[in-house]
Order: C-alpha cells, then structure tokens, then sequence
C-alpha cells in the first residue's frame, strides 16, 4: 500500500493525532510475517487504517539492500558495512513510509525495524551496542516504536521449522548456530530493557500467538483496541509530536 494514500479509515488516536508504530520482531522460523498479516486484518476490520511493510524493503532503497544484504551471498560484507546498509535502508523507509502513515494517523505495522539492527548487528556480530543505537537514532530521527512484539522462540526451533519449510539460508541466516543463538539472546535482553517491547511466546500455535498480541494491545491501548482485543484499565502515555 501506498503510505501517502488514506484508506478512509479512521485514525486509531482521532483526527488530527499521530498514529500508532507497531513493530513485530523476532528470529526466523518465528512466523513474523503471518503475524503482521492477521494483525493488519485485525486492526483493518475494526475500521482503523493499517498499513504495513517489511524491513529492510518497502522502497526501492530499501528492497535494493535487501538483495544486497540477503540473496547475494558472493559479495564479502563486514559488520560495519552491513550496519550502514541497514540503517540507509531505514532513512527511505522512515522518510517514505513511517513518516507519512503517522502523520495521516494510521496504524504503522513494520515486519522488522530497530531492534532486528540491535540483536542481528550488535549482539549477532559483535558491534557496540552503543554505537549502533547512536547511528540507528540518527537514522530515524530519534523517533522510535510505541510497541515492540517480539516473537520468542529458541533459535534451534527456528531454524528447524524454516527447514521444514524447505527454506534456503539467505547470507545473514547463514552466519551459523552461534551467531544465531546470540541473536535470539538479545532480544531477550533488550525486551528486558525497554519498556515499549514485549516478549510473545512463539512456540504457541499461530492463533495463540494473535491472541497475545492483541491482548498485549488492548493492555497498552485501550482505544481503541480494549473492546476489541480485552478490558483493561492501564492506559500507554501518548506518544510525542511527530518532529517534522
């Protein structure tokens, strides 16, 4: 979908107020992608405009270092070159695509996003953890996800469901078991750290997995998910201004 073109639907915040980010996260094998689906249908159905898009992709930018990144496993890439990738898919997709569904006040539903830059390239490979939230902030402009599902699951699990699946290793799935085992152990730590992620267990059946994620939704937003997904009392701050 094209972020710049409304749907008609309405804004989950009211008129004239920013829109909700949602982030899935998580190893591969861990069923992201359906997540993102059932939830923007999910979000789509309760008459709130969903958009959604996977990282790295989206634009053309973003879907030029994804095949760069991922399918061209002749090219020798070094932690630091993949980190600048990364993250110069990331300023197209905040400028083209989380920009404009925020300020239109739609629900932004991104397949990946920082934290996949924290556990892949700073606990995965190694680099300061410091140094990339540092460059990862001034690819965004600072402006981060009101909420951050990460879907759980032991990196042995993932990489057995994607062979069952008869999926071919891309060049970073392709690192090792180590390399992935850190990656899955860091986004543990780093949902421990921040407030705004939260850990879905993904060894439940696809239907358990959309359950807790839209009760973790009514939790956080009450409006306009509590009818829809549970009731809940506790209510999220709102978000700031969206900076220009």
């Amino acid at each position: 979908m094209n972020p710049s073109e409304g749907s008609g639907a309405s804004s989950p915040r009211g008129e004239g107020r920013r829109g909700l980010f949602l982030v899935i996260e998580g190893v591969e094998g861990a069923g992201k992608s359906t997540q993102v689906e059932r939830l923007a249908h999910w979000i789509d159905a309760l008459g709130i405009e969903a958009v959604r898009a996977r990282e790295p992709g989206g634009t053309a930018v973003g879907e030029a270092v994804r095949e760069i990144l991922l399918d061209r496993e002749e090219l020798r890439i070094g932690a630091e070159s993949e980190l600048f990738l990364m993250l110069a898919a990331r300023a197209a997709f905040m400028r083209e695509f989380v920009r404009p569904t925020l300020q239109r006040g739609a629900v932004m539903i991104a397949d990946r996003f920082e934290f996949s830059t924290f556990a892949y390239q700073g606990f995965g490979r190694g680099l300061p953890l410091e140094e990339v939230r540092r460059l990862n902030a001034f690819a965004t402009g600072g402006l981060r996800p009101d909420l951050v599902l990460i879907l759980d699951l032991p990196a042995a699990e993932g990489r057995a469901r994607q062979r069952t699946a008869g999926k071919v290793d891309d060049r970073i799935e392709a690192s090792g078991d180590g390399f992935l085992e850190r990656v899955a152990s860091g986004y543990r730590v780093l949902a421990e750290e921040d407030d705004r992620a939260v850990l879905v267990d993904a060894l439940l059946e696809p239907d358990g997995v959309e359950s807790r994620i839209r009760s973790e939704l009514a939790l956080r937003f009450p409006e306009p998910f509590g009818t829809a997904g549970g009731s809940t009392t506790s209510k999220q701050p709102e978000p700031p201004p969206l900076s220009e």
